[in-house]
């Protein structure tokens, strides 16, 4: 996930926040990533599907809808919710109306086909043997079929999320067997990227793709490149990007498309808490009323920390310090941890029971205080789908900031919710 610091978002003074913690969506926010997005689509003839995967909060779909060309899945569920959310399908004049809705999972069982079938525009299957038992079913109905291809190469820091590590189940790789069902596919997806903001890395990449699979794209119509490019970074240079890209759909002749799903929503959204108690361990110590287990769970499985971008309202840009809070071993003797180490640091934790629910240790301005209100930033992207009801804490409302300024108590959750969700 990441994590470096986010635009602040100013809330109106004049508005009935809900009681916090809530995440707090701004739609101009999103748009300004949308427009990178349509900008390098519109250079390179890509197409763009969020991938819900990785954000899914349909409540701001209708801001997003102008810029992309769909959705990509990785479930029943998600597909559906694509089709259902994502653009005006069911009533959609023509195909140029009509967003896509991709579906791929990495294993469907016999009993959800039909159903996907009924949404999707392509399916991809993640193997050769889920491929053979679904793909008669696609064809029936005229729904375009794809394979993932594992090019056993990535560009990950995260071995978690490395779709080329040892003994990977995500996808196939045996050329041999892939040209052997080509009669069966129209395209691949190749999703070996994971927070790459590099051009350089992703273009050497793609090279290396070419040189082993270059004559299996070339009979190919479709091929996807998924999602993990961090494009909309400042100083990347996207005119390059597009340039890539173009000279890969015209060599192969194919339709590239692209999942977005970090850089649609990057810096758009953030987590609102406050501080329930306060103590003093050697360092200073602050408690909110939200948890990273619970409510930024992608921090905690990935070992990092989050950035505060406003305190009581003011926006500040403060970054947490390495100080290896969330790793697995701390290396006493790393100059970053010595030269972070401070007794006036604060580390701001959540209210699970969990030891290490922790959202970072932070030099502050001044020392937090009962009431105080922090809010972290870059809390949409695998943060809003993966929240759950851990320790029973509150499940945040969720807050959208629409286009023209006013601002919408989107859902709030409570007991019942809770409760329903268990038995």
């Amino acid at each position: 996930m990441n994590v470096s610091p986010a635009q602040s978002i100013n809330v109106p003074i004049n508005v009935s926040m809900p009681p916090t913690p809530y995440y707090l969506l701004d739609e101009a926010l999103i748009v300004d990533n949308m427009q990178i997005i349509a900008r390098l689509c519109e250079l390179s003839g890509a197409k763009a599907l969020l991938a819900l995967k990785c954000f899914a909060t349909w409540g701001v779909f209708d801001a997003m809808a102008p810029y992309l060309h769909g959705t990509t899945s990785s479930s029943l569920n998600e597909v559906r919710l694509g089709f259902e959310t994502f653009g005006n399908n069911d009533n959609a004049a023509d195909n140029s109306e009509k967003k896509e809705t991709h579906a791929y999972s990495v294993a469907y069982s016999a009993d959800e086909i039909p159903e996907v079938l009924k949404y999707a525009d392509k399916i991809i299957f993640n193997s050769f043997s889920q491929l053979s038992a679904f793909k008669d079913q696609a064809h029936a109905k005229n729904i375009p079929v794809g394979l993932r291809l594992n090019p056993k190469t990535s560009n990950s820091s995260f071995i978690i999320a490395d779709p080329a590590r040892p003994f990977s189940r995500l996808g196939e790789h045996d050329k041999a067997r892939i040209a052997a069902v080509l009669s069966d596919i129209t395209g691949v997806m190749i999703h070996n990227n994971c927070e790459n903001d590099s051009f350089e890395a992703f273009s050497e990449s793609l090279a290396d793709i070419e040189a082993r699979f270059g004559d299996i794209l070339q009979q190919l119509e479709w091929v996807s490149l998924g999602g993990g490019i961090h494009f909309i970074a400042p100083d990347y240079p996207l005119e390059k990007l597009a340039e890539r890209l173009k000279a890969f759909s015209e060599k192969y002749g194919v339709q590239v498309y692209l999942e977005p799903g970090e850089a649609s929503i990057h810096g758009a959204g953030t987590l609102v808490t406050t501080v329930l108690d306060t103590m003093h361990n050697a360092k200073n110590l602050a408690v909110v009323d939200s948890s990273i287990e619970a409510h930024m769970l992608d921090l905690l499985i990935y070992r990092e920390s989050a950035p505060i971008v406003a305190i009581n309202g003011q926006p500040v840009i403060i970054a947490p310090l390495d100080t290896a809070l969330n790793k697995d071993v701390a290396d006493s003797e790393s100059e970053a941890l010595a030269k972070n180490s401070s007794a006036d640091n604060t580390i701001i934790y959540g209210r699970s029971c969990l030891a290490g629910d922790i959202f970072g240790e932070y030099s502050l301005p001044s020392t937090l205080k009962v009431g105080d209100t922090v809010t972290f930033g870059n809390a949409a992207g695998y943060t809003m789908v993966k929240k759950n009801w851990f320790n029973g804490v509150n499940m945040p409302a969720i807050v959208i900031r629409r286009l023209d300024g006013t601002v919408d108590i989107q859902r709030e959750f409570n007991y019942q919710e809770y409760k329903a969700s268990l038995s």
